[in-house]
């Protein structure tokens, strides 16, 4: 049989067995997967951050792996249950509540397709409607990944025009002002990842070293408004002081030296949080 790597993504934590029961699930398809974590840890029901995750990580993985994304507040309604593919060769298995709007936006969808649950669904598990990333995520993943079914026998295609789709908010260069989105945290560190471009933020003809002046606000106020400076890496602030640097994603960041931005200043992320950058004459 075919074997492509199942990469797992949820926000079910990993304190309980879930987790554990779609890999067993998997393996019970076919003990020779390859199965991975992208991340247990999305926040509960966040689908905008799994939507982000998804579109962090699928590029650097290898053609043909097939993503499992489960956040899924609307289980046991009517929402739809989908594979895609996507423009790279890759294919994502999940529920059509958002989880694609990243991906669709930045990567691009070929082709999707509606889960046949009479058909892609664990056996025995039929009258369970509260665990589809067990009963047929994880199953209909794993017989894709082992070539058990083709991307075709899923079930019926559908548009993708159709795929539900969160606000998304474009960054854009107006009057000498960068404007975009706070898109989501690099947890560890408190570092605030925006979906402004470097290729953007270059249009303002900066340099490393330059000063900017940066404001935050969400839907309700502004939260932040201060002068940091643009640095290739967190050398080149002092400790304590925040900065703008291109993260490894090519898009703007904004970080304080050794500390937690978004915890200083209680920073959430999604389309109600933007930034803007205005050039200003050098600090000193």
């Amino acid at each position: 049989m075919a074997k492509r790597n199942v990469v797992l993504q949820t926000d079910f934590g990993t304190s309980d067995g879930a987790v554990s029961a779609m890999y067993g699930v998997a393996i019970s398809v076919n003990p020779s997967l390859r199965i991975f974590d992208l991340t247990h840890d999305i926040p509960q029901y966040n689908i905008w951050e799994a939507s982000y995750r998804l579109y962090q990580t699928i590029s650097y993985w290898p053609e043909e792996t097939v993503f499992v994304s489960v956040v899924d507040p609307g289980v046991g309604t009517d929402r739809r249950s989908v594979v895609i593919k996507t423009a790279e060769n890759q294919y994502i298995v999940t529920p059509d509540n958002g989880t694609l709007t990243h991906i669709k936006a930045e990567i691009g969808v070929t082709e999707a397709r509606m889960i046949d649950e009479t058909v892609n669904r664990l056996p025995q598990s039929g009258e369970s409607y509260t665990f589809h990333g067990r009963d047929v995520y994880a199953y209909t993943a794993a017989r894709l990944a082992s070539g058990i079914i083709t991307f075709e026998e899923i079930g019926p295609e559908i548009s993708v025009e159709s795929l539900i789709q969160l606000t998304k908010f474009e960054a854009a260069l107006k009057d000498g002002v960068v404007t975009g989105n706070i898109d989501i945290l690099d947890i560890r560190f408190g570092n605030l990842w925006t979906n402004i471009d470097r290729t953007l933020f270059k249009q303002l003809d900066v340099q490393h070293g330059d000063s900017f002046e940066v404001t935050l606000q969400n839907d309700v106020r502004q939260v932040y408004k201060n002068i940091m400076t643009y640095g290739r890496s967190f050398a080149d602030s002092h400790l304590g002081e925040p900065l703008l640097f291109v993260n490894s994603l090519d898009k703007l960041g904004v970080a304080i030296n050794q500390g937690s931005f978004a915890q200083a200043y209680h920073i959430e992320t999604g389309s109600k949080w933007k930034i803007s950058i205005r050039k200003v004459p050098k600090i000193g």
